[in-house]
């Protein structure tokens, strides 16, 4: 857990006409990108930054500024408080203090439902929150779902593995970058994804945990989609 303070600057704080959200009427620029700022997306900083290891809130926070990037050069219309605290939250899953279950996907999205209840969203937004916590590393179905799960699964994947990341320019990206830095994430998140294989092997089955099991941890063995199917008691 990071018990430090949260580490990004507020450059700006201003009232502004919301341009993809009625709803919204303030703004802060972070990293050189208009986010929405407010309560609730301050509390669900705060909330990740207290869960996560240093490296994998930085991850969050630039899946989110990404996020927003992507969403104003491609002119899409969302919910963007949704959007915010739905990457923001995406991979508490994986922290210490979120467990369940289920793969950590579903724990997290679980997490993520019971850090807004009662704070005043609807069911509606609640519902897009967990979809996009839920569904953010499997893209081949949040990229169809609604504009705030596609836009989130976009700056999260452009931030995991650099999908789209010609879209933005190169300045836009290192003034994200230099924010807050990548803290040698792809060491760190593969540490954490063989830690959790091992724990938890049945929840690694079906999700991209998979590929981490197979590669870094000895004696892994997955039961692969393919396996249920051809051994599901069912009668053909």
């Amino acid at each position: 857990m990071n018990s430090e303070p949260i580490i990004y600057k507020q450059e700006t704080i201003a009232p502004v006409k919301a341009l993809m959200n009625p709803d919204e009427s303030r703004t802060r620029l972070m990293a050189g990108v208009s986010v929405p700022d407010g309560p609730l997306v301050t509390a669900a900083i705060e909330y990740a930054q207290r869960l996560s290891e240093p490296y994998l809130f930085n991850h969050a926070m630039r899946s989110w500024l990404f996020a927003e990037a992507i969403g104003r050069i491609k002119g899409m219309n969302y919910d963007r408080e949704v959007v915010a605290i739905g990457t923001i939250l995406h991979d508490i899953g994986l922290t210490a203090s979120v467990s369940g279950p289920n793969r950590f996907e579903v724990n997290g999205a679980d997490a993520a439902l019971s850090f807004i209840k009662g704070k005043g969203l609807s069911d509606r937004r609640a519902q897009l929150i967990w979809d996009l916590v839920a569904l953010n590393s499997t893209p081949s179905l949040a990229l169809h779902k609604e504009p705030e799960v596609a836009v989130g699964t976009m700056g999260i994947g452009l931030d995991y593995g650099g999908f789209g990341v010609e879209s933005l320019s190169t300045a836009d990206v290192e003034r994200i970058l230099s924010a807050f830095p990548r803290l040698r994430m792809k060491q760190r998140f593969a540490e954490t994804c063989c830690r959790l294989v091992t724990a938890k092997p049945e929840t690694s089955y079906d999700n991209f945990l998979r590929d981490f099991g197979e590669r870094f941890v000895p004696g892994y063995t997955a039961v692969s989609t393919v396996d249920l199917l051809m051994n599901a008691p069912f009668d053909e």
